[in-house]
């Protein structure tokens, strides 16, 4: 049985693809969740549309932002807007 497909350069840049949007959406549900356990811990209400929105996204740098936000946000407004002090 012939293999060699499976070395060639388009097979290596396809599966390093793969790896690296896996990698990419493990990190952004690892920061999604965190953003809604740090939420759910400090007491602030967050609807299931918000919830959503958050566990939804993929951006990683957005998800770093909203769970900066949301160490001192009273709300999922102040995080997605910014108005968090």
């Amino acid at each position: 049985m012939d293999l060699s497909w499976f070395q060639s350069q388009t097979a290596q840049q396809l599966r390093a693809e793969g790896e690296t949007k896996g990698w990419t959406r493990g990190r952004a549900e690892g920061r999604a969740e965190a953003v809604l356990v740090l939420l759910g811990h400090r007491g602030v209400e967050v609807s299931e549309e918000d919830q959503e929105r958050i566990a939804g996204c993929w951006d990683l740098d957005t998800l770093h932002v909203w769970l900066t936000r949301a160490v001192t946000a009273a709300s999922t407004a102040e995080i997605f807007d910014g108005a968090a002090g």
